[in-house]
């Protein structure tokens, strides 16, 4: 937050800032989506959905899982306000005060934040570029304790773009069953992936896991505030009451939108977006490498390169803001990920198009100039 304020006054004063922290796309939602919910207000489809979405939006999104090859009933599926809704409903329905749930480090932020919220706390599994920033089955096991009941993964990952490989994914699951835990996925960047990946959902590998899903990132709906959880039978039950008591329901106009997500012209779309992320990705990567930036491991997935900033005298926190303040150029520190090596990494997005990008690399390349020079 202290870097998006300080970009923030920077623009104000006149500056063109290149934005590299935002971790949501550039691109208006699509044509489609836009114009299905359009049409959901011009119906005064605006009224009190069931708890657990609207029919056609779960059968469309079961029906898209078919497609990669796993049947899904549309009753697992549950339509929540984002995918923080559907974090929050699954932190409620398997955690009690006192229990532990594993998360990675570095890892999204606010992970903690919805164990908390119900009582309970996140044990930390350290990540690093040794094992691609993702646990392998042998850090799951020697992470659990008494109290921890299960693990909350995601691949790809936030803030490094990795992905859990399906052998790796299979072990995992293995030591959590043999636990009698949880897995939950965050799958909210699948779809946006550049290498061939071995599996498409964590459903084809262990299907008694829980996915966690949006509509924010590969469908570009970032303010429509709508995600989904496939959910295992046992558990559909609990959600529903958690979602009556906490949510009533999802949005109503965004969720009638969310239907024409899976349009063959918005799925089109969509794809074509993915290939320029691909672009701006290898262009960054390029960039900052050529200018002595180490990434130790290029991104899977998602929109993100994590980056040893070592190199430039400086830890990263104080890289960030002298980047921000003295060249224009706004990332994110590893701070915000969590605590394990953090000092050295920062997050940088390409949720920019191609000429901004290209500015912010030359930014960069100056920056190292005089912060190497200092050193």
């Amino acid at each position: 937050m202290q870097v998006l304020d300080r970009a923030a006054a920077h623009e104000a004063r006149g500056h063109r800032v290149v934005r590299l922290e935002v971790g949501e796309p550039d691109f208006n939602t699509c044509e489609p989506i836009s114009a299905a919910g359009i049409e959901a207000l011009r119906r005064g489809q605006t009224k009190y959905t069931s708890a657990l979405g609207i029919a056609p939006l779960r059968e469309a999104i079961a029906h898209q899982y078919e497609q990669r090859g796993v049947r899904i009933h549309p009753e697992r599926v549950v339509v929540t306000a984002g995918a923080s809704g559907g974090l929050l409903l699954l932190a409620a329905a398997l955690l009690n005060p006192g229990d532990e749930l594993l998360i990675t480090d570095p890892g999204y932020p606010c992970n903690e934040v919805f164990a908390a919220a119900v009582g309970a706390r996140a044990r930390s599994v350290p990540v690093s570029p040794v094992n691609r920033f993702q646990p392998s089955g042998r850090d799951i096991a020697a992470a659990w304790g008494p109290a921890v009941r299960g693990a909350l993964l995601a691949s790809p990952a936030n803030p490094t773009g990795t992905m859990v490989p399906a052998n790796t994914l299979g072990e995992i699951a293995g030591v959590i069953d043999s636990r009698q835990g949880f897995l939950i996925m965050d799958e909210i960047y699948q779809g946006l992936t550049y290498a061939p990946v071995d599996y498409t959902t964590v459903l084809e590998i262990a299907p008694q896991a829980i996915v966690l899903q949006s509509f924010s990132k590969y469908f570009g709906m970032t303010g429509w505030r709508l995600g989904w959880v496939v959910v295992p039978e046992a558990l559909i039950d609990g959600i529903t009451r958690l979602a009556q008591n906490l949510f009533i329901s999802p949005p109503t106009v965004a969720q009638h939108a969310a239907v024409a997500a899976f349009t063959p012209a918005a799925m089109a779309e969509h794809e074509a977006r993915r290939a320029q992320f691909a672009q701006r990705r290898q262009r960054l990567l390029q960039g900052l490498e050529a200018h002595g930036l180490r990434v130790p491991v290029a991104p899977d997935g998602a929109f993100y390169l994590y980056v040893d900033v070592s190199s430039s005298g400086l830890d990263s926190e104080t890289f960030c803001l002298r980047l921000l303040d003295e060249f224009h150029v706004s990332c994110a520190p590893g701070c915000d990920f969590g605590s394990n090596d953090a000092e050295r990494y920062v997050r940088f997005s390409y949720t920019t198009d191609l000429e901004s990008i290209e500015l912010g690399i030359e930014r960069i390349g100056r920056a190292l100039e005089r912060f190497r020079g200092e050193s």
